[in-house]
């Protein structure tokens, strides 16, 4: 039984701890963002070992959010929480002194786990914590704090890679430090006692994660969107490179992001929750598919901004609602697990998307990479239409099920 409280929001006193660990992460993570320019400007690395870096990152992410989900369940969200953002601390500050390839390498691996082992905890937290009427709003706050906290990164880190790219590591190393101690002293264990057995509580199908047909297809459609929401990343500050724009101009240009998803997060979020998950979703990712298309037909300041708009409203509605869906597929003693899987995917996506768009902006340029990004897009939200027909059908055969033998 989800925990109610009379806090905040009507949400639980620990889910706004969990909250502000994310703005604090958030608002100082200030090395991703940054590091395909610091890898090409600064350390005069290829775009091709670049593309690398960045593929280790996403491996490591992924290895994070497969090892974190099930840790999650097993050892607690507490634990998995803590030992991360101590891992992320040491990853920063050895990322920070690397001199050779190798190290820049390892030290990219290590952080690519610190940073993504929180995330199944944390979602499979916000399971444990908040109930299913309120899990929608409870995941659009916190990527609201983390999109709040990346706006703010954005701009000031743009301004300290114009001084110092060191000052990055180190801001972001103490960020998580700060976390770590947030939860230290405010976040108790959520887990569930005790892991209910197949077929008591709630009345849903417990479903082997790998057979799981509507989850299947919700992580065919997470791939595609890790794809294509990872290009701001990777191929836009190359493109933005490419046309002698400074550090300081991407970062302003994706502050626009942080301020769309800050502005616009609760309202959209509220409209979003009149429609089924997986309708608003489909929505969301044509969207967001037309604005990245759109990208490689601007040149200007103002003209990459738009097309920021028009991506960031498709992303306020994506993830939370994806998360949402993984909580209300998931049986209760696998949360972390399901969320560990999505995020696996995801970040499968992550690892992938720096090398196929490396080598296809070496191929035919960064445009090509934009009208790519339009073609995810739409098959992404054919998926999730299909997910809606696949999520009717088991709520009719559970909701009439036929008489046992």
């Amino acid at each position: 039984m989800k925990r109610r409280s009379p806090r905040p929001g009507g949400l639980p006193r620990t889910f706004w701890w969990l909250w502000g660990g994310t703005l604090i992460t958030s608002a100082g993570g200030f090395v991703v963002p940054y590091l395909a320019i610091y890898l090409t400007s600064v350390r005069d690395y290829s775009v091709s070992f670049t593309g690398l870096v960045m593929t280790v990152f996403g491996v490591g992410s992924g290895l994070a959010a497969f090892v974190g989900g099930i840790l999650a369940d097993r050892l607690g969200r507490r634990a998995v929480l803590l030992a991360s953002e101590a891992l992320t601390v040491v990853g920063m500050a050895g990322l920070g002194f690397a001199d050779t390839k190798l190290l820049v390498v390892a030290g990219t691996l290590v952080v690519g786990v610190g940073l993504n082992a929180t995330r199944p905890a944390r979602a499979a937290a916000v399971a444990d914590l908040v109930s299913e009427a309120d899990q929608p709003r409870a995941y659009s706050l916190l990527y609201w704090a983390t999109n709040l906290g990346f706006s703010v990164a954005a701009v000031s880190a743009g301004a300290a890679a114009d001084r110092s790219f060191a000052l990055l590591f180190a801001v972001n190393a103490i960020a998580n430090a700060v976390a770590g101690a947030v939860v230290y002293r405010c976040v108790p264990e959520t887990r569930p006692e005790a892991a209910q057995p197949p077929g008591e509580a709630s009345g849903r199908r417990r479903t082997a994660v790998h057979r799981d047909p509507p989850f299947a297809v919700l992580l065919g459609s997470v791939l595609l969107l890790g794809l294509m929401f990872q290009q701001p990343l990777v191929a836009l500050p190359l493109a933005m490179t490419e046309q002698g724009r400074s550090p300081a101009e991407y970062g302003t240009v994706m502050m626009v992001n942080g301020l769309v998803i800050a502005v616009f997060q609760l309202p959209l979020s509220r409209l979003a929750d009149r429609f089924r998950p997986e309708r608003a979703l489909a929505v969301a990712t044509l969207l967001s598919g037309i604005g990245f298309g759109l990208t490689g037909a601007v040149h200007s300041l103002p003209g990459y901004a738009a097309t920021v708009v028009l991506w960031s409203l498709g992303e306020i509605v994506v993830l939370p609602r994806c998360m949402t869906l993984v909580a209300l597929l998931a049986p209760a003693h696998a949360q972390g697990r399901y969320q560990g899987r999505l995020l696996l995917v995801w970040s499968s996506a992550v690892a992938l998307a720096p090398f196929l768009s490396s080598q296809l902006i070496e191929v035919s340029g960064t445009t090509a990479v934009w009208v790519a990004c339009t073609a995810l897009g739409l098959l992404a939200a054919a998926l999730h239409l299909v997910l809606a027909r696949l999520r009717r059908q088991r709520a009719h055969e559970e909701a009439d099920p036929l008489p046992s033998s």
